[in-house]
């Protein structure tokens, strides 16, 4: 019941935290052996993954979240393993003191050994030693101490260790969620950098990443006029017109129709999305592709707003990807309209007019001139260089695995 009611809340930012929230609580509750910690973690993680993937698959974010928990399980374990292969490299024990030690550390996998391995015979890169910063309690100590102290103290240490994966992948996940809550706050910091004195900003549709975007270099002291579309069918235009009036800023309601119009007095077009796409097509409200043609052939930036979260490292042709869903056609028609047009002489009553109402658009990146996301400005060409870094590869496809033989 608990996961259907999270399931209903509208919003890739809001699903996304209560995505992460949950995958958290089921880290924290999942039992975990002394060894294949991660094993048994990825798999708590898949099967609840399924769920909520199968449960909404219009919104690629929560799909995103699995996939960044099961990034983040690897690489706090990649991270455990290398520690302890660099302890273990750089203590000089006798043979029995390396039996007493190997004791000691979890089981890793062949593939965990061999890329801790690699990691730390590759020499570290300038990002690497900005933030990757050694922890102290990271590297395993020896103790120096004899006898029965010391086999209490390695008891200890076995048992704390057997816990230290956990602990890790949860304060990355508290990491995360902090991330995500903030990304509004860190996009709208770089408004000032990108809106200028007397400008026409054109946006579609409501979106509160760009509200707060708009907002910030009205406090920065830049005074510009905003042109908003309506957004039909669900006129969500005419919620941000209201809240970008309420917060002083001269805006200018128009109908989508009129986009070509206007567009020519636009000195950029800013508007969020639903998703950004490994290959930096962006998938937006509907009616978005339509002003991207516009700005493209009168040569005004299309700047697209995301937080990283909404970075999906899939593509449009990929087959698990849903990229659009109908809506009612109540939102165009009232029900009396519609009925009106049905063929109740045949006997089938089978409709002869049909109404298409599609939520989203999308643009491809040959479109966009430029991607804000919490961690700075980006081209599309470089998108897949973000997803990268929040992403495993074993992880883009997050799906059931086939029951094995008895």
């Amino acid at each position: 019941m608990r996961l259907r009611s999270q399931l209903k809340i509208e919003g890739s930012q809001a699903t996304s935290r209560q995505t992460a929230e949950l995958l958290r609580s089921v880290i924290s509750q999942t039992r975990v052996p002394y060894t294949n910690q991660a094993g048994a973690l990825i798999d708590g993680v898949r099967a609840v993954g399924e769920q909520l993937i199968a449960a909404n698959p219009v919104e690629l974010a929560v799909g995103n979240i699995v996939r960044r928990v099961l990034h983040i399980i690897r690489e706090e374990d990649l991270s455990l393993a290398t520690a302890a292969i660099a302890g273990l490299g750089l203590s000089s024990v006798s043979d029995d003191e390396d039996d007493a030690e190997r004791d000691n550390h979890p089981v890793l996998s062949a593939a965990v050994v061999a890329a801790a391995a690699r990691s730390t015979l590759r020499p570290p890169s300038l990002q690497t030693l900005l933030e990757d910063v050694p922890d102290s309690g990271a590297v395993p100590h020896t103790s120096s101490s004899g006898g029965d102290s010391e086999g209490k103290s390695k008891s200890a240490d076995k048992s704390s260790r057997s816990r230290k994966l956990k602990h890790d992948v949860i304060e990355a996940l508290n990491e995360l969620i902090q991330d995500i809550t903030t990304c509004h706050e860190l996009i709208a910091e770089q408004a000032v950098e990108h809106i200028h004195q007397n400008e026409v900003i054109l946006t579609l549709g409501s979106s509160r990443t760009v509200l707060e975007f708009l907002c910030a270099a009205k406090e920065k002291k830049r005074s510009f006029r905003v042109f908003v579309a309506e957004g039909a069918p669900r006129y969500q235009g005419h919620l941000l017109a209201k809240d970008l009036v309420t917060r002083g800023l001269q805006t200018t309601l128009i109908t989508d129709s009129a986009v070509f119009a206007m567009i020519s007095r636009v000195n950029m077009v800013i508007v969020g999305a639903h998703a950004v796409m490994a290959n930096g097509g962006v998938i937006a409200p509907v009616g978005l592709n339509m002003v991207a043609l516009a700005a493209q052939r009168h040569a005004v930036p299309f700047v697209v707003l995301a937080g990283s979260h909404k970075l999906c490292p899939l593509y449009p042709h990929n087959p698990e990807v849903l990229l659009n869903e109908l809506r009612s056609p109540s939102e165009l028609l009232d029900f009396g309209d519609f009925s009106d047009c049905m063929d109740f002489g045949t006997g089938t009553a089978s409709p002869l007019l049909h109404v298409v109402n599609p939520t989203f658009d999308y643009v491809p990146p040959k479109l966009v001139s430029l991607f804000i996301t919490d961690t700075g400005g980006h081209n599309p060409s470089y998108v897949y260089r973000l997803i990268a870094d929040y992403y495993s590869a074993d992880d883009l496809v997050v799906q059931r695995r086939p029951p094995t033989a008895s």
